[in-house]
């Protein structure tokens, strides 16, 4: 029997969509690729086919970048 209990590091390392990402940020998809392309959040990018790039959001990064958005809206 395989033991699945999921820890906090195996969720911090969990990669999400753009279209996750901009779900749980409640903003347009195009919002996030915008701030990947300016750094602003940072991405891992897949290999991909066409004209779209693919991209990998850990969400240990978007945690983080939620809690700094957090501090700056309250001071």
């Amino acid at each position: 029997m395989v033991n699945k209990m999921t820890t906090q590091k195996d969720k911090d390392s969990e990669l999400l969509t753009v279209a996750e990402v901009a779900h749980i940020l409640r903003v347009d998809s195009t919002s996030i690729r915008r701030w990947i392309k300016q750094g602003t959040l940072e991405a891992i990018v897949l290999p991909h086919k066409g004209t779209r790039m693919a991209y990998r959001i850990r969400r240990e990064t978007l945690n983080k970048v939620m809690s700094e958005q957090t501090l700056t809206q309250e001071a």
